[in-house]
């Protein structure tokens, strides 16, 4: 089996930590450095794909094809991003459905013929731990688990970390945990802090990715014009940065997998 040495699947079980927000930064930060990305939108809201600036409403075609066909031709299918040329979308729409068993192969077939045309593949996906998630694992080297430090954020740590394991074993072996994203980190908190401690115990210190993504007002209004963050130029400052630094380790992370 080839191995998707550049494709990441940016996930957690519960929604509304962030995984998306993660996923967008990456991607503006890539952009920002004149870095080719693919960004595969696997859930059915199809947020991703929306605020990329591609209207799901009006799609021709869309990751559902990948998931449901054999051999489905992804350069009728991959849209660019509003955002910038340096951005290509495998966009979603509500016809993206948890798949049945036996068909987690076809995404990492079909990336298969693409990989190599970006510098990185990063894969939005749903807030479950199903199908649909499991074909992104299937179709990744690395995993990077999207968490914000709360008592409902990390509820379902454990249960990812299984699914991981379980995907490792059954269906891509080259699988690894590339590390964990803190994201919507209040500047102050004990309870913030004693929750990274309660993480830290669970995955290992080391396995936390610095820095931490802030709690920011500027990400909303991002989403809701459908811009990048670094659009927003010096308001959006320490966003910037953060998201800068960890598209480093991204790279980082790929140009340790490639040797």
């Amino acid at each position: 089996m080839v191995s998707m040495l550049r494709t990441l699947a940016i996930l957690n079980q519960k929604g509304g930590v962030g995984k998306t927000t993660v996923t967008l930064g990456l991607a503006s930060a890539a952009a920002d450095a004149n870095r080719r990305v693919l960004v595969v939108d696997l859930d059915p809201q199809a947020a991703t794909t929306w605020v990329l600036g591609i209207d799901p409403a009006g799609l021709e075609g869309s990751v559902a094809d990948v998931l449901s066909t054999k051999n489905a031709p992804l350069s009728r299918i991959v849209q660019r991003s509003s955002w910038s040329d340096y951005i290509d979308v495998l966009p979603s729409t509500s016809a993206v459905q948890e798949l049945e068993s036996g068909r987690s192969k076809r995404l990492r077939r079909a990336l298969t013929a693409v990989e190599s045309d970006y510098e990185a593949v990063l894969i939005d996906c749903p807030p479950s731990l199903g199908n649909l998630t499991r074909s992104a694992l299937t179709a990744s080297r690395h995993a990077i688990v999207v968490v914000e430090p709360s008592a409902l954020g990390l509820r379902g740590i454990g249960g990812v970390a299984d699914l991981i394991d379980d995907v490792w074993d059954a269906t891509n072996p080259d699988l690894e945990l590339a590390g964990v994203v803190l994201n919507r980190v209040p500047a102050v908190s004990r309870e913030a802090e004693r929750r990274i401690d309660e993480l830290a115990r669970i995955v290992g210190r080391e396995a936390i990715w610095s820095p931490a993504v802030p709690q920011r007002v500027v990400f909303n209004q991002a989403v809701g014009e459908r811009r990048s963050i670094h659009s927003f130029g010096s308001r959006a400052a320490e966003p910037i940065a953060v998201f800068d630094s960890l598209w480093r380790k991204v790279r980082g992370t790929i140009r340790s997998a490639t040797g």
